[in-house]
Formats: structure tokens, C-alpha cells, sequence
């Protein structure tokens, strides 16, 4: 069986995979894919992992794991996401680097679900305003106190990402920039879901309509039915096209409410995520989904 698991990051979609997955359900089951509902499996591989604690699962763990999650459904694959699935979001950011805790993790489903292939799923976007996101519960105290000892310029997607490689070598990963997630999206859903280009999604452009008006939207939808024979690169300019005059730019914008982050900080911050992009690009066995 094909385990694909979706690992967040915090706050990049908000649930929209999962809701689109579903969205999808009936027509993935036809295909084999199953979609379990989180409240499935969520709750209850937080468990596993806790009994676990560094010990190796028994030999009936997988079975019994499947078995709960599947209940009695057959599939060749299925979808699991979480974003909390490395730990909540205190646990994002440390002097290791990002997520700590993703190596044992990915390790921990490895050993679970050891007769099937396993393929991790992350969503990452600039740290200039992953860590503010990250940071917004934290009291002033604890902001500064966390920023010093793990100062932003030095958080590095490309670190994780090796990390993981270095100790799971076999293990496929599928990245994306959240920031071109609207234009990607059907591309990250079939990425997912292991089905092959072209194959129709229900709720493509859920995000796209998130950021573009109702008038461009509707627009964009005429457009594509004009043009049934566009490709996924061909729809992606066009997208663009109608997002240069009919974006809603307050959905463009973000808040970034951090004692000393200023607009020199965020310049330089995403000047380096631009060059991490280009050492993701260079990971063997990572698969980097660009526009």
C-alpha cells in the first residue's frame, strides 16, 4: 500500500488539503485511494507514537493501525494529514533547526506501516512570516527569548530536508512553496493523491478564488471553458494573468507582529528563502514542485 502523509507546515493551508481531499473522496475509493477523516487517525497515531516512545512496534501494530483507519474500506493507497504531525507548533522552531522531532517521526511511520511505501508531503514558506505565525501565542518575553537563541536568519528548509534524507535515504519527499500553493494547487492534490497530470479535482481553484475576485473568477472559469485543451503550465499563465488585475490584494498581504522585524529583516529573510529554494532543488530524492 501507498502511505502518503501530509505534514504541514503549520499554517499554510488551513485545512484546504484535507477539505479538498475529502471533497475528492468518492472519486479517489473508485481509484483505490482511500481518504480516511482525520478523526480516524489523528488522535489516534499521537497516541501510537507516545506508546512507542523509541521502542520498536509489534509485529500486529500495522494491521491493527490499517484495520482502525481503513475500517474495512480496501485501498492500494491512502491519504493522511496533519499538520501537527511533527509536533504543534511550539515545537516548530528550535536551535536545530525546523521541526526537531520530523526525522522520528517520519522514522516512527517507517516502522508502523513497514510493509508499505511511505512518501511524505510538506507545504514550506518563507520564514519571514512562518515564524511570526509560529510565534503569535508567545508572550513578548518568550518571542525574544526564542529569537535569540535561534536567530530567523539561520532557519533553513533545505537543513530539514537533508536532515530527513540523511536518515531515511529511502524515503520520497514532495515539497512546495505555500506562496505558490493557489497556482499549484491541482498539481499538489494529484501529487498526493499519486494520480497521474491532467486527471480532473474537484475544488482546483479553491485557493485561487481565495486571492482572485468573484469578477475574475468568473471570468477565468469562461476562459478555461473557451479553452478545454489547456495544460497545467498553460492554465498556470493564465491564472497569473487574471491574477495581475483582479487579485485582492489584502489577501496578498500578511501581519507581522514581532518586536525588531522590520522591512530590512523580511527583505533579507526572503532572500534567503529564495536561495534555499535553489539548494532544495539540488536534495537527491526530494521532489520540488515550482511553477
Amino acid at each position: 500500500m501507498r502511505v502518503a502523509v501530509h505534514t504541514g507546515a503549520h499554517f499554510t493551508d488551513d485545512e484546504r488539503l484535507m477539505r479538498c481531499l475529502l471533497a475528492n473522496k468518492g472519486d479517489f475509493s473508485q481509484a483505490g485511494i482511500a481518504v480516511p477523516g482525520p478523526g480516524k487517525y489523528r488522535t489516534l497515531l499521537k497516541e501510537t507514537f507516545a506508546a512507542l516512545d523509541g521502542a520498536a512496534p509489534g509485529h500486529e501494530a500495522r494491521e491493527v493501525l490499517v484495520d482502525a483507519i481503513l475500517d474495512e474500506e480496501s485501498a492500494d493507497a491512502m491519504i493522511l494529514s496533519n499538520q501537527h504531525f511533527f509536533g504543534s507548533p511550539r515545537f516548530a522552531i528550535a536551535p536545530e533547526g525546523f521541526y526537531p522531532q520530523a526525522v522520528q517521526r517520519m522514522r516512527q511511520m517507517i516502522q508502523l506501516f513497514h510493509e508499505d511505501r511511505v512518501e511524505m508531503f510538506l507545504a514550506i514558506c518563507n520564514p519571514a512570516t512562518f515564524v511570526p505565525a509560529v510565534l503569535a501565542k508567545a508572550s513578548r518575553q518568550q518571542q525574544a527569548d526564542l529569537l535569540q537563541r535561534v536567530p530567523p536568519s539561520t532557519l533553513r528548509w533545505s537543513e530539514l530536508l537533508a536532515r530527513l534524507r540523511a536518515e531515511l535515504p529511502d524515503l520520497p519527499i514532495t515539497v512546495w512553496c505555500n506562496e505558490d500553493s493557489p497556482l499549484l494547487w491541482p498539481e499538489i492534490v494529484r501529487a498526493v493523491a499519486g494520480l497521474k497530470t491532467g486527471t480532473k479535482i474537484n475544488g482546483a481553484f479553491d485557493l485561487l478564488r481565495d486571492i482572485m475576485s468573484q469578477e475574475g473568477m468568473t471570468r477565468f472559469r469562461a476562459y478555461l471553458a473557451e479553452h478545454p485543451d489547456l495544460s497545467d503550465s498553460q492554465k498556470r499563465r493564465v491564472m497569473i494573468a487574471f491574477l495581475d488585475k483582479f487579485a485582492i490584494e489584502e489577501a496578498l498581504e500578511e501581519e507581522l507582529d514581532l518586536p525588531e522585524w522590520s522591512e530590512a529583516l523580511v527583505a533579507d529573510l526572503t532572500r534567503r528563502y529564495d536561495d534555499d529554494l535553489l539548494r532544495i532543488g539540488r536534495i537527491k530524492g526530494v521532489r520540488l514542485l515550482t511553477l
